[in-house]
């Protein structure tokens, strides 16, 4: 006999309560710009500060502005706070600047084989007419290349991998000297 109430098993509002209790917070998170997770991990876009009092100006006023930093991924060629937005504002060293021509920022592109990738675009630059010069190992250890090119002025093209293939988790942001 059919009374009309279906019954629902216990386990299955125990999941769904718990479902809810982890994506509330989750959206809670990407509507106020802090993503815990390290996905979506996209494309991006790079510029370069003028000097390390530069760098910690610019953060600051990203900060003023709403964009929240999430990460300092330094090494030794390259000072760089990665923001929520996915915008990277970095600062290089004389090294790696005089290797890619001292761009003042770069187009990003997150793939699975930066190195193919490169000579890929690269290629298809000078199909189009224009210089492409593919440099790897600027940064030594991290899996990244480049693309220098006349085709934008005053920038580059940057390859690298998804975010949890470059390593360890890069350190939470923290404050930079303001020196100048």
């Amino acid at each position: 006999m059919f009374s009309g109430a279906t019954l629902v098993p216990n386990v299955v509002i125990l999941l769904v309560a718990i479902g809810a209790l982890v994506l509330i917070p989750y959206l809670a998170a990407l509507v106020t710009d802090r993503n815990p997770l390290p996905f979506p991990d996209r494309d991006y876009h790079v510029f370069s500060a003028s000097s390390p009092s530069a760098l910690a100006a610019l953060e600051r006023l990203m900060q003023n502005h709403g964009h929240r930093p999430r990460f300092r991924i330094d090494s030794e060629e390259v000072d760089r706070t990665v923001f929520s937005n996915g915008t990277i504002i970095n600062c290089p060293r004389p090294r790696i600047a005089g290797v890619l021509g001292n761009p003042g920022g770069a187009l990003g592109f997150v793939v699975d084989d930066p190195d193919e990738s490169a000579r890929e675009s690269a290629r298809q630059l000078e199909q189009a007419g224009f210089q492409a010069e593919v440099i790897l190992g600027a940064e030594p250890g991290l899996p990244i290349a480049f693309v220098r090119t006349n085709a934008l002025i005053s920038s580059a093209i940057v390859f690298r991998k998804h975010v949890l293939k470059m390593g360890k988790k890069p350190p939470a942001w923290t404050p930079r000297a303001t020196g100048h």
